[in-house]
């Protein structure tokens, strides 16, 4: 996959429908592939904007009696005091960082990528923008929780992105990442980059997954930070 490690098949990709001068790279949630998000972003495709979205490898996963399933790193619990799989979180956070020097090899600046993700994916892409030199457009953190939170701020002292453009958003009815942690990762996402740039949506009555309202704030979020530029 775009020369890391992972064993998995290259992503599923919307190409831009003329020259792409931005990207957007968004991971999908444990157990799901690439293709139902690709095909999500489809439906609010930005001309000039090229999504990717990669397939997680298949692993054991303790969380699922250790079935195998597509899955970013080995979940333990859902608890805020479960252990984490460190190791694999950041393993899976580098091979993000591949794919974004990917992207820069081919064209794109990394001042004009974003990095998104739903529920499992959204831990890695955020622990992966806080922890880069790479500086980004932004991130998209849907139904999220922030990883090795005892980490920071430590972790992110040489992070590029301290003023980083985020758009959380979490259903208040999603029963798998309950909305408290959401509400709590925004607070602490708001000491880690400016809180004037975090802006946290919640959606009424929606469990754990995406709804068309969402989308449309993903759609203005990624046309804010991923203007057209005059070369397209």
């Amino acid at each position: 996959m775009c020369g890391n490690n992972m064993s998995a098949p290259l992503p599923a990709i919307v190409p831009a429908a003329r020259k792409a001068t931005a990207a957007v790279i968004f991971l999908h949630g444990l157990g799901d592939t690439g293709h139902g998000w690709a095909e999500a972003f489809t439906g609010i495709r930005i001309p000039y904007v090229k999504y990717i979205c990669p397939h997680a490898p298949t692993m054991p996963v303790s969380l699922n009696m250790r079935m195998s399933m597509p899955s970013w790193f080995d979940i333990y619990g859902l608890s805020p005091d479960a252990d984490e799989d460190e190791t694999g979180i950041k393993r899976a956070s580098e091979n993000i960082k591949a794919l974004i020097d990917q992207e820069v090899k081919n064209g794109i600046p990394s001042h004009r990528i974003i990095l998104g993700g739903f529920s499992q994916a959204s831990v890695i892409q955020t622990y992966a923008a806080l922890t880069t030199q790479q500086k980004l457009a932004g991130v998209i953190a849907l139904s999220c929780w922030l990883p090795l939170r005892n980490s920071f701020p430590q972790a992110s002292a040489n992070s590029a992105n301290k003023d980083m453009h985020v758009l959380q958003c979490h259903g208040d009815a999603d029963p798998l990442v309950p909305f408290v942690f959401g509400s709590q990762t925004a607070e602490k996402m708001k000491s880690l980059i400016s809180p004037a740039n975090l802006t946290f949506k919640s959606y009424r009555g929606l469990p754990h997954s995406a709804c068309p309202e969402e989308m449309v704030d993903i759609k203005r979020f990624i046309e804010k930070q991923l203007p057209a530029i005059s070369d397209e």
